[in-house]
């Protein structure tokens, strides 16, 4: 994803003010073989890209960022939203390194909830763990993670370990834990 960035020059309340009211993102660019480099970009550009994303999934992107005639590979490591009206106040980018490791939370997505055996006696799936924290290098990000639970019947689970996870991706969970269960509904049947 392609976005274009601009140096921010003074850090002063008032023209952090007067950039959001401009319709602009102020935003930060951390580096670990860098000094840290205060920017902004476009609000309208970051909201169509937010709009084409799937839900979940703007951890584990990674974007290019263009600030003239330099480019920088990063992830999203936080963003303040305003209180009342959810509008994004402020970004922090982490810049990638092509040979360095970087650690996300990638999103675990649950398929087969409708064939589920488990919900189709009256339970319910319900997801315990939604982000599974792994390092590796940027190249080989996970965009998510999927755990089928088709086959999961009323009390039965199925664990962080149940998750394909490629061999050079390191996860940094304890993988015993549960990652969704199939829960009772007072008054379900069970098999």
């Amino acid at each position: 994803m392609k976005l274009a960035i601009f140096k921010r020059e003074t850090l002063k309340k008032g023209d952090t003010k007067r950039l959001r009211r401009e319709g602009n993102i102020p935003a930060v660019l951390y580096g670990a073989s860098q000094s840290n480099e205060n920017v902004y970009l476009k609000n309208d550009e970051m909201q169509a890209i937010l709009r084409g994303l799937k839900s979940g999934l703007l951890a584990t992107t990674v974007f290019e960022l263009v600030d003239g005639k330099k480019t920088h590979k990063a992830v999203i490591k936080d963003v303040q939203y305003h209180v009342t009206s959810y509008a994004i106040q402020h970004i922090d980018f982490a810049i990638l390194s092509d040979n360095a490791p970087v650690s996300v939370n990638v999103p675990i997505q649950i398929l087969g909830s409708a064939e589920c055996a488990g919900v189709k006696l009256g339970g319910f799936p319900r997801q315990v763990i939604r982000t599974l924290r792994v390092s590796c290098l940027p190249k080989d990000i996970p965009q998510e993670f999927t755990l089928d639970i088709t086959s999961l019947d009323v009390n039965q689970s199925k664990r962080l370990s149940d998750i394909a996870i490629p061999a050079n991706v390191r996860p940094l969970a304890k993988m015993s834990e549960v990652a969704v269960m199939i829960g009772k509904k007072a008054g379900a049947v069970s098999a």
